[in-house]
């Protein structure tokens, strides 16, 4: 509301968004599943066709942001190259191919009164996403919220306005190609912040939020929302080398969690690693960082052993680097390991490399995180190769759905009550 107690025009706008969304999720609801797949595959058809045009779009966006001086990471993020423009319509008609899960009945069994009571799996309704940067945000959230039966109100960042309105029109086609509504999927056209609030206020049109992007946004969002919030949080993710390591292994595993891409929240921000092996484990690890350009921060154990590294602060354990920095502890034994994860990491993914079973076991049960893994890369956590289909982002929290939310994550669940006259004495 204005100073004088009018709405906005951003408001406005934004409330005329939520309003048409609510009722296209009403007719979303009741679409046959062949529907919403001749949507997506139609919108698959429309990405792959305008490469050029989305990649001219992108261009103006990459433009404005080495203008901005926005970081390097955060560019590569930005960016659609052809392969990348390949793999959003691939990734679509992945999503298409999923089963359906609206409608799924779980559950059902007899009670003592004779009633029949079970579960059948239903759409979240309307969900708001807020996000930076990467512009296949735009095709993911739309595909997988589509595919569960959701309307969406999408809100990038301004920095992929040109990118995001242009992917806007080919979900568009896809939408008429399957008679649907166009508000069954609508993207925010103004990069004025205002339309974040109001987006965050319509508890009576928006079930959900999803905000995904940096400490800042999620903090605006935990602040200002009336709705319920599924937070994507940072991902400060660990790799910890047991003694009872293979080393080669470990070295490897390292290494591909930190380079595969600096940009992912999926990537290893802190190296963990015991004391025994330390000496032997350190120097050939920090030789593959330093060929390949990764600045490392290490603890005053750890530093005399990789040549090259600079001291670590305090605030390097808690970051999230998103580039070619990595910070490294030596650890006296596992409990030191998950101790550390514990202050310091934010929940999201942490991986232990050891030949140990007892201590593998023992990691998977206590570190309190989305994804947790035994000798396998960090960055193995996404939607796509958990065989979800693409993702919506990585819960942190522990409500509702935890870890990378595909499909399935974007329903909830209504018990089914069944009977014959069924009367309660």
């Amino acid at each position: 509301m204005s100073a004088q107690g009018e709405p906005s025009e951003v408001a406005a706008y934004v409330y005329s968004l939520g309003a048409a969304a609510k009722q296209a999720a009403r007719t979303l609801a009741r679409a046959p599943a062949s529907a919403r797949n001749t949507a997506l595959l139609a919108m698959a058809d429309a990405i792959e066709s305008s490469s050029d045009v989305l990649r001219r779009e992108n261009a103006k966006d990459l433009e404005t942001g080495r203008e901005n001086g926005l970081a390097a990471a955060l560019l590569d993020r930005l960016e659609l190259t052809p392969e990348r423009i390949q793999g959003m319509a691939d990734g679509v008609r992945e999503v298409a191919a999923l089963a359906d899960p609206i409608g799924e009945i779980a559950d059902m069994r007899q009670q003592p009164s004779g009633l029949t009571v079970g579960k059948m799996r239903v759409p979240l309704g309307v969900i708001g996403i807020i996000y930076e940067s990467r512009p296949n945000v735009t095709v993911d959230a739309a595909v997988l919220c589509l595919k569960a039966g959701n309307a969406t109100i999408l809100r990038g960042g301004s920095e992929a306005i040109h990118s995001n309105l242009a992917i806007a029109k080919l979900i568009e086609q896809g939408l008429q190609a399957a008679g649907l509504p166009a508000a069954c999927v609508q993207v925010i056209n103004t990069p004025d912040r205002a339309a974040v609030s109001a987006l965050l206020q319509m508890d009576e049109f928006v079930d959900v939020v999803i905000p995904r992007g940096g400490k800042g946004l999620i903090q605006r969002v935990s602040e200002d929302a009336r709705v319920p919030v599924l937070y994507h949080l940072d991902g400060v993710c660990h790799v910890y080398v047991d003694d009872h390591a293979d080393l080669q292994m470990a070295e490897d595993v390292a290494f591909n969690s930190k380079t595969y891409r600096y940009g992912i929240c999926g990537s290893m921000e802190t190296l963990l690693v015991h004391v025994q092996i330390a000496a032997e484990f350190l120097p050939k690890i920090a030789a593959r960082f330093t060929e390949h350009g990764v600045e490392m921060r290490a603890c005053a154990r750890a530093m005399p052993l990789m040549a090259g590294s600079v001291l670590a602060v305090e605030e390097d354990w808690a970051t999230e680097y998103l580039g070619p920095v990595v910070s490294v502890r030596v650890v006296d034994d596992i409990d030191a390991a998950m101790e550390h994860i514990e202050l310091h990491g934010s929940h999201h993914t942490d991986a232990i490399i050891t030949q140990d079973l007892a201590r593998s076991q023992r990691f998977l049960r206590e570190v309190d995180s989305a994804s947790v893994m035994v000798n396998a890369a960090t960055c193995f956590a996404d939607g796509n190769q958990y065989g979800l289909g693409a993702e919506i982002g990585i819960s942190t929290g522990k409500l509702h759905a935890r870890g990378p939310v595909g499909v399935v994550g974007l329903t909830s669940q209504k018990f089914i009550v069944m009977g014959d006259g069924a009367i309660r004495g």
